[in-house]
């Protein structure tokens, strides 16, 4: 390595970045996955200097690219454990090599070329900053990346540029570059288990975006952080010694929060510095056997509250009821040495192990939705081959993961859509719009005019092109892939051929009446058979498309009643008054302003009570519209209502109730207390008294003292709920009830 001279590529360089890429150099010879063969070495080293002959590149921000680069890769190396080809991949692209340059193939290897593609991919993609936001375009990035060795690259590169872009005049481009961390790197970084990378990305970010918080959260850490580290030693002694007393096997974590956790704390409470109630967390690790699991876990829950004073409003108890994604825990705050609140979270080895790498792992509980069955497991198998070591895991190309699952396009004015793997135009049509995928046309592919057939390919730019002539066709079916579409079109094929229907039964019934002939329904359905069909919407579908003649029809017609005359059963006439009614329903449901409105008698309106807030009537509701067509009515706070609205806000419908309750709606109380003698009594006797609350089930489970029971009700609305929730906390010995 002595030999290898660094001036050779360090012209034009200023004496600080010639010391920082001779440190650079220096630090990754003597790291051993990265260390070359010295011919390997010699060899790159030779291409860059001819590559910096001339000009030093440099990034928007005025950086050295080749020092950054070197940055880079040490930090992908040392923090990562990153290793092979990506590296000087990214290095060459950092001095502008082209991949497809025959020397460089023929000098580097198709391996290092191939890594060089994918990192050009990455950087080609150009986005509006509000699409970064989404969890579309984190899968598309890395979709296009293909390698899992350069998402790990892009990475630990957007920490080394948050790291150098403090000063920067380049307000614009900072604030970009910041949106990038905050919503693609930070929550891929805490996908894949780089926990330090990403705490260090979203301090970065919240830096740099919004300056004024950061440093008033940190200047509020720094000033107590000796007092803080004591409070917290000094908070977990007493727990320690009554765990051991009992002869609990456990570990404790103590920590401060993040600045950017506190900050988010800060936003959601709507409070200032001093009232984040969990600045202070404690997470209790408990090694149990499955059998003593939640024994263990109420165990230690009733020693600390026994310690420090309970905030029940706060209690989340995941274990007797896990979360739908598999999480389970106890959650507490208490109310510390010197009144200040702390988090404490109880769990096992295996509810730990399953948080943080199962189903429900932290970045999913904490918000970071899952986008994409193959993304997601391909990222799972990204944090496997780290900790293991898999370095052939970690060259696999991601061809055989994302790629078929999913395809990522956008539109012309930047909008993001994520469609299934072999999506067409005219499926991308029917995602946009019903509308728009009728009268699709045609489209056009990054500028370049398409078929409604052509299929999508992920980064592409799709125009839909439409013509208000053009109408659906069931052969359309073949042309696309998603569920989606096919329904769509099945659907609007057979609406087009109901009001084609509706308009020949009209011309039918014209010409009978201007030949003075009345319309008799028993003798139509006898003229459908007799005219060789078997539903009545083909034989009016025929009449539509003038393939039967209408005057033959009407002569086969009188026939068929002079034959049945006397025997034919006329149907009943509609009254006028029902169908005003039908018009005052439909009027009500649609309304001026769109609002749904909920009543029992609601006819031809599909809904139903979203089973994961179960809505009772005189909560505030919403309507979404499912993928079916019908409608969910959802609770205005209900856990999945902000990403509904966020997600799929041009399918949430306004709602209210209307008429009186007179139903019975399913719900859920969770209730905590002590476990004294006749308690579960006193609370099942509470509603037994109640004429309208029926009792439907009761789970109750008891550890030393202590009580957590889940009771289902049938109520008639908000007003019966509040009054029994209010009965219930009077029971003696009750410390909290809440509803589902």
């Amino acid at each position: 390595m002595a030999q290898l001279k660094t001036s050779s590529i360090s012209n034009g360089f200023t004496p600080q970045e010639a010391a920082e890429l001779r440190r650079c150099l220096l630090a990754l010879w003597r790291l051993p996955n990265a260390r070359m063969e010295y011919g390997e070495a010699r060899k790159l080293y030779d291409f860059l200097a001819t590559a910096c002959a001339n000009e030093v590149p440099r990034d928007v921000f005025g950086i050295n690219r080749v020092v950054l680069a070197l940055q880079t890769i040490e930090l992908a190396v040392s923090e990562i454990g990153l290793r092979g080809a990506v590296l000087k991949a990214y290095l060459l692209c950092a001095v502008g090599a082209d991949e497809r340059h025959e020397e460089l193939c023929k000098l580097m290897g198709t391996d290092v070329v191939n890594a060089m593609a994918a990192l050009r991919r990455v950087e080609a993609l150009e986005v509006k900053t509000e699409a970064m936001r989404t969890d579309n375009f984190r899968n598309l990035l890395v979709s296009q990346a293909g390698d899992m060795r350069v998402v790990l690259l892009l990475i630990a590169a957007n920490v080394s540029v948050m790291r150098r872009i403090k000063n920067t005049e380049a307000r614009e481009q900072q604030l970009k570059t910041s949106t990038e961390a905050a919503y693609i790197y930070a929550p891929l970084a805490h996908k894949l288990g780089l926990y330090k990378l990403k705490s260090e990305l979203e301090d970065l970010s919240l830096k740099y975006m919004e300056r004024e918080a950061y440093y008033m959260i940190k200047d509020n850490l720094n000033a107590t952080k000796k007092s803080r580290d004591a409070y917290i030693e000094r908070f977990i002694a007493p727990i320690r010694e009554m765990l051991d007393a009992e002869g609990l096997k456990y570990h404790m974590k103590g920590r401060t929060k993040s600045i950017h956790s506190i900050w988010q704390k800060m936003k959601k409470q709507q409070c200032g510095f001093n009232g984040v109630y969990d600045l202070f967390a404690i997470r209790i690790i408990i090694d149990a056997p499955p059998s003593k699991e939640k024994e263990q876990c109420w165990k230690a829950f009733s020693l600390i509250t026994a310690k420090y004073e309970s905030n029940l409003k706060r209690l989340r108890d995941w274990i007797t009821v896990p979360k739908s994604n598999g999480y389970e825990s106890l959650h507490i705050t208490v109310r510390g040495p010197e009144d200040k609140w702390v988090e404490v979270q109880i769990r096992t080895e295996r509810m730990d192990e399953v948080a943080e790498h199962g189903l429900a792992a932290h970045w999913r509980y904490k918000g970071v939705k899952q986008s994409g069955g193959g993304v997601d497991a391909w990222l799972a198998g990204i944090r496997s081959a780290l900790e293991s070591g898999d370095e052939a895991l970690l060259t696999e190309n991601l061809s055989s993961g994302t790629q078929q699952h999913e395809v990522y396009v956008f539109t012309p004015k930047g909008d993001l859509f994520r469609l299934p793997a072999g999506a067409t135009v005219l499926d991308f049509a029917y995602h946009i719009h019903t509308a728009v995928g009728n009268r699709c046309v045609g489209g056009r592919i990054n500028g370049r005019a398409v078929p409604i057939r052509q299929q999508l390919e992920s980064g592409a730019t799709v125009e839909i092109l439409t013509q208000n002539t053009q109408t659906p066709k069931m052969e359309w079916i073949s042309s696309v892939v998603s569920s989606h579409a096919k329904a769509k079109i099945r659907q609007s094929v057979k609406e087009l051929q109901a009001r084609e229907g509706v308009l020949a039964r009209e011309l039918l019934e014209r010409k009978l009446k201007n030949r003075k002939i009345e319309w008799d329904e028993d003798n139509i359905n006898r003229l459908v058979k007799k005219a060789g069909f078997k539903e009545s919407s083909e034989f009016f579908k025929a009449i539509a498309d003038e393939k039967v003649d209408v005057n033959e029809l009407i002569d086969l017609y009188i026939e068929l009643a002079r034959r049945e005359m006397g025997l034919a059963e006329r149907a009943a006439a509609r009254s006028a008054e029902e169908y005003n009614f039908m018009a005052e329903r439909e009027k009500q449901v649609k309304g001026e302003d769109d609002v749904l409105v909920i009543d029992r008698n609601l006819k031809g309106i599909d809904f139903q009570m979203a089973r994961c807030c179960n809505p009772v009537y005189g909560d505030e509701v919403f309507g979404f519209v499912t993928s079916g067509g019908g409608i969910k009515i959802h609770r205005t706070n209900c856990p999945n209502a902000p990403a509904l609205r966020e997600r799929f806000g041009y399918r949430v419908v306004k709602a209210r109730w209307a008429g009186k309750g007179g139903g019975k709606y399913s719900i859920t109380l969770h209730i905590v207390g002590q476990d004294d003698l006749g308690i579960v009594n006193n609370i099942t006797s509470i509603i037994s008294k109640e004429e309208k609350i029926m009792l439907r089930s009761i789970n109750i489970d008891s550890y030393d003292g202590l009580f957590s029971g889940i009771l289902t009700v049938l109520v008639d609305d908000t007003q019966v709920l509040s009054s029994l929730i209010k009965k219930i906390r009077t029971v003696r010995g009750v410390k909290a009830v809440s509803r589902s």
